[in-house]
């Protein structure tokens, strides 16, 4: 089996295909998949899924790419998690690609979700971009790390350098690679993956986006994770199998949280 670990399907263009995106789940065998929080005014789209649906979970949070949105403090974040089906805290992190001039509202807005990581003892969802060297300054400042008494977490669509994947994993982070490892112009990052411990990666679609190898250019949607997990084990020369479990067990063990009933196999 497979889990997504990083979606957006409450997105309109997901969303109203519903039925057939989780038929395709079923047919891919991807038994779970976490749809996570871009902003505060659509966080309670992302929970109505989570509830109506045992298999799906989600997260709170502000992505760094939305300037233009209610800015979340602790307290929202640690009262918007207080619920068994949110796991995580985030999307957050740094993005210096898409926006630029005075970004220290991103860094403030990141250094608030760790903040919140640590209380609620959910872990963070990050997303870094073209900022690697802030996003890890940020992160052991704020003790985001388990050896600081954080709660870790996961570095999502990873692009970056195997010492910035390091770095991560040495504050107890997991690694996920979504489809642009399967894309043939990610030499670099299929570099990356081949260094990076099996025990330390998730996969992810990040769905509707960026879908992998043999669907490149078309929506992207949480079945086609089981994609990823080919190209991996491909990848590292080891069976397919065992990149499944493995990322599965993976999952469960980051978000030791989940409640036993949404946590069983379906």
């Amino acid at each position: 089996m497979y889990i997504d670990s990083h979606c957006h399907i409450n997105f309109p263009e997901l969303a109203a295909r519903m039925p057939e995106i989780l038929a395709k789940m079923a047919q891919n065998k991807v038994t779970h998949a976490l749809c996570v929080s871009v902003d505060l005014p659509d966080f309670p789209q992302v929970l109505a899924l989570a509830e109506q649906y045992p298999h799906i979970f989600a997260s709170v949070g502000v992505h760094p790419d939305y300037e233009d949105t209610p800015e979340p403090s602790v307290d929202d974040l640690v009262r918007l998690s207080d619920h068994p089906k949110i796991i995580a805290i985030g999307e957050t992190g740094l993005d210096y690609f898409r926006l630029t001039g005075d970004l220290e509202w991103q860094r403030e807005r990141f250094r608030t979700h760790i903040k919140a990581s640590r209380i609620t003892r959910k872990p963070l969802i990050i997303h870094t971009r073209a900022a690697s060297a802030d996003t890890i300054r940020i992160m052991r400042e704020e003790g985001a790390g388990v050896s600081d008494g954080g709660v870790a977490g996961v570095m999502h669509c990873f692009t970056e350098s195997l010492e910035v994947a390091r770095a991560a994993i040495a504050m107890g982070f997991y690694i996920s690679f979504s489809g642009i490892v399967t894309f043939k112009s990610a030499k670099d990052l299929q570099a990356v993956a081949l260094e990076v411990p099996l025990e330390r990666i998730l996969i992810e679609t990040d769905s509707p986006y960026l879908a992998p190898v043999p669907f490149r250019g078309r929506m992207n949607e949480p079945g086609y994770v089981a994609h990823v997990a080919e190209y991996l084990s491909t990848l590292k020369g080891i069976p397919l199998e065992q990149v499944a479990r493995q990322t599965t067990e993976n999952f469960f063990k980051l978000f030791s949280q989940l409640p036993a009933q949404s946590a069983a196999v379906t």
